[in-house]
């Protein structure tokens, strides 16, 4: 099974992808993670991208699908793969379409996980994070103690910068302007599936297999 996961920033890619991963058999593929990956190996390609990653500037294209052949072309991705957080435009997009090509593979499926833009801040904004162990709370879904301590370590419960209410609707802008133009893409390629990212996690994991 290979899939591609679309969607505005917090309306659940990654909590679909860890479990679609689990439910096939086949590796989810962050590029966050394939970034960090890279970085902690030293590759050649990893080091280049540190170069743009630590002066600030968006790694080239070139580079991230090259970071995307090395990792599909790993043993583990042989009878597929998830790819949560790429393609983040249509150059990717295209470009991805031309590495599987080369690798004599195709899409299964692009899955479209939608939400409104309200739904996806008030997710996103109500985020709160454990400084220490990385536990995440939700101000209205799975509130952290009033006393702002982590229960499960003791550190500090604060909202990262990037998941104030004014970051999220900046983030949405820029989705809207450069990635939402790949859904098209993949909907003229004939392989997209499209699925409320309101409903319940469960409920919304039940829909993309039924889907693919």
């Amino acid at each position: 099974m290979r899939l591609v996961l679309l969607g505005p920033p917090g309306v659940g890619k990654g909590t679909q992808a860890v479990k679609l991963s689990m439910h096939f058999g086949v590796p989810h593929i962050s590029t966050g993670d394939m970034f960090r990956e890279a970085l902690a190996k030293k590759t050649p390609l990893g080091l280049l991208a540190k170069e743009y990653l630590d002066s600030g500037k968006l790694v080239p294209n070139d580079i991230t699908i090259g970071l995307v052949r090395d990792r599909l072309e790993n043993p583990d991705c042989a009878e597929g793969f998830i790819l949560d957080g790429f393609p983040r435009d249509v150059a990717q997009a295209e470009a991805l379409e031309k590495l599987l090509w080369s690798l004599g593979v195709s899409l299964d499926a692009a899955i479209y996980i939608c939400a409104g833009s309200d739904v996806v801040v008030r997710r996103i904004s109500g985020r709160r994070v454990c400084e220490a162990c990385g536990a995440t709370y939700h101000v209205s879904f799975n509130p952290p103690p009033e006393d702002g301590k982590c229960p499960k370590c003791g550190g500090r419960i604060y909202q990262r910068g990037d998941d104030t209410e004014e970051t999220v609707r900046e983030r949405l802008r820029v989705y809207k302007d450069l990635t939402e133009p790949v859904v098209d893409y993949y909907k003229g390629l004939g392989i997209l599936k499209t699925v409320d990212g309101e409903k319940d996690a469960d409920e919304v994991l039940d829909i993309i297999i039924s889907m693919v």
